[in-house]
């Protein structure tokens, strides 16, 4: 087997082994991403839970105040209390929101990782074939230059 021959399958096999690295790690990447996408969505709906049984308490200790001082349900107490409910409500939608957006944005960044890895390895692959045609150029040219400068006399 000539030298050229040799180089090329270990420049190849080089090749390989990088481009199944950057696939594995663009993976490995991917599914980090969406894990830690996972758990912020559980403990969003944990944090969800906590804070409504917490805004539920409130309201029930108003109601309980209003009632002990002789205060009935009606008019203004009641007004205050529904627009306290209201803006918690609105305080909960956006948290809730901003939660969501953030687990959307993991899983997109999830995808470009994986994309990411896959173009890594194409790139290798590219620049592989360009160095194994480089390879064989200057193999190909140094091999006709043998014995042209010995055929003069003196």
């Amino acid at each position: 087997m000539d030298p050229f021959t040799i180089l090329a399958i270990v420049t190849a096999a080089s090749a390989g082994v990088q481009m199944y690295g950057q696939t594995q790690a663009g993976k490995a990447q991917e599914q980090a991403l969406k894990e830690q996408a996972r758990q912020e969505e559980l403990a969003a709906t944990s944090q969800e839970l906590a804070r409504r049984q917490e805004l539920n308490r409130a309201l029930a200790a108003n109601v309980a105040a209003l009632s002990t001082a002789g205060i009935s349900g009606e008019g203004t107490p009641a007004s205050l209390a529904l627009e306290s409910a209201r803006q918690a409500g609105l305080s909960e939608m956006t948290i809730d929101l901003s939660e969501k957006l953030r687990q959307a944005s993991l899983k997109r960044q999830a995808g470009a990782a994986r994309q990411a890895g896959q173009l890594a390895a194409a790139s290798t692959l590219l620049k592989t074939g360009l160095q194994v045609a480089q390879m064989k150029g200057f193999g190909g040219s140094s091999g006709g230059s043998e014995g042209g400068s010995s055929g003069g006399g003196d």
